[in-house]
């Protein structure tokens, strides 16, 4: 549910540019249909059922999740395609309110192993093993998709393991839609297109895998925002999630500009102490994330030369250069967030702007929905 503000909140609160958002929404929509893909957005970007709606009124299949927490709130706002796409060790609870949740859209879980998929079926009853605490009859089953390691190490079977945990799944009675891949190692200044053709080659050994099981058209789904510009063959689907807003850390990869960053985090200045710029957002509102390559911990979107070098929890240290004039105390300044999604998920609202008014909010719905 949105409202509209009664009045200006005070800092930090963040912000959404509804034409930004709008424009980044519409510029991957034509790069996917362009090239005949699927587009499922990573949705725990934003958490937020409006954009989500918007991103499936540009032509979205689905919506990628990262929780099945996210998934319940995105399924309650009407989304029906989604894709859990992480590895999940499931207990009683989750197991039933993943089969509950499969009866209503049509769901898909990442796997990336056997043992996996053999505890999922022995929790949803469709495999020797105890059955559902309250057992569903008949289960309803969520597809499988395999998570393939394509460099980035994190969770993923090896490609030409993926045939063995597809198979598993078949045995258990499960659908086993494909395989996906995220290439998280693309978050670095040089190398994003090698990242994306390491992607296509693995994700092409592991449809090769699958096809050995019995699988003879498997889906293939990858990307990120940082690749999604190299994914073109090989790719039925691609699943880009910051690119909705931007961040500080898109902008100096340069897979954004200023103008595409849509999300921002308005603060106050507070001090000049020391020559700088002393504003009222810290990691409480922004977030931590810093990357090694990173130049500062964010942003300001009107000074682009300027870095923030130091974040406490209520405040953060802005350095401009030295012929700056330093914006005057009270001053309302915007400052963008070096991870867009870990400082969406510290604000319970993004308030919406359209020609620099606030027109109304709209909630953080799958806020803190980590399970």
């Amino acid at each position: 549910m949105s409202t509209l503000p009664t009045s200006r909140p005070s800092t930090p609160f963040a912000v959404v540019d509804r034409d930004r958002l709008q424009a980044n929404i519409d510029r991957v929509a034509r790069l996917a249909a362009d090239r005949g893909q699927a587009l499922r957005p990573h949705a725990k970007t934003h958490k937020c059922p409006q954009i989500a709606a918007l991103q499936l009124e540009a032509g979205a299949s689905g919506l990628t999740v990262a929780t099945l927490g996210e998934a319940e709130v995105f399924a309650d706002a009407g989304c029906t395609d989604l894709l859990i796409a992480y590895p999940v060790w499931w207990d009683a609870d989750r197991a039933g309110r993943v089969a509950q949740l499969a009866a209503r859209v049509r769901l898909a879980v990442g796997v990336d192993s056997v043992e996996a998929v053999q505890h999922l079926a022995s929790l949803l009853g469709t495999a020797p093993g105890r059955p559902l605490a309250a057992p569903i009859s008949p289960p309803t089953l969520p597809e499988l998709v395999v998570e393939v390691d394509c460099g980035h190490h994190r969770s993923g079977c090896a490609p030409q393991d993926a045939g063995a945990v597809a198979r598993a799944g078949l045995e258990a009675g499960f659908v086993v839609r494909g395989v996906f891949a995220f290439p998280g190692h693309s978050y670095t200044p040089t190398g994003r297109e090698e990242v994306a053709e390491q992607e296509a080659r693995d994700l092409a050994v592991a449809a090769d895998s699958l096809r050995g099981a019995g699988i003879l058209e498997p889906w293939v789904s990858g990307g990120s925002t940082p690749t999604v510009e190299h994914e073109g063959d090989g790719f039925d689907e691609v699943r880009p999630g910051v690119y909705v807003v931007g961040d500080a850390q898109q902008w100096e990869l340069g897979t954004c500009s200023s103008a595409d960053v849509a999300l921002t985090v308005h603060a106050t200045v507070v001090s000049h102490a020391g020559g700088r710029l002393v504003l009222d957002a810290g990691s409480k509102a922004l977030g931590a994330d810093r990357a090694g390559w990173a130049t500062g911990f964010g942003r300001l979107l009107d000074h682009p030369e300027a870095r923030i070098e130091l974040l406490s929890e209520h405040h953060a240290v802005a350095v401009l250069p030295e012929d700056t004039e330093l914006p005057p105390l009270g001053t309302e300044v915007r400052v963008v967030p070096n991870h867009a999604c870990n400082a969406v998920n510290l604000t319970d609202r993004l308030w919406v702007e359209v020609d620099g008014r606030l027109v109304e909010s709209w909630p953080v719905a799958a806020r803190g929905l980590n399970a």
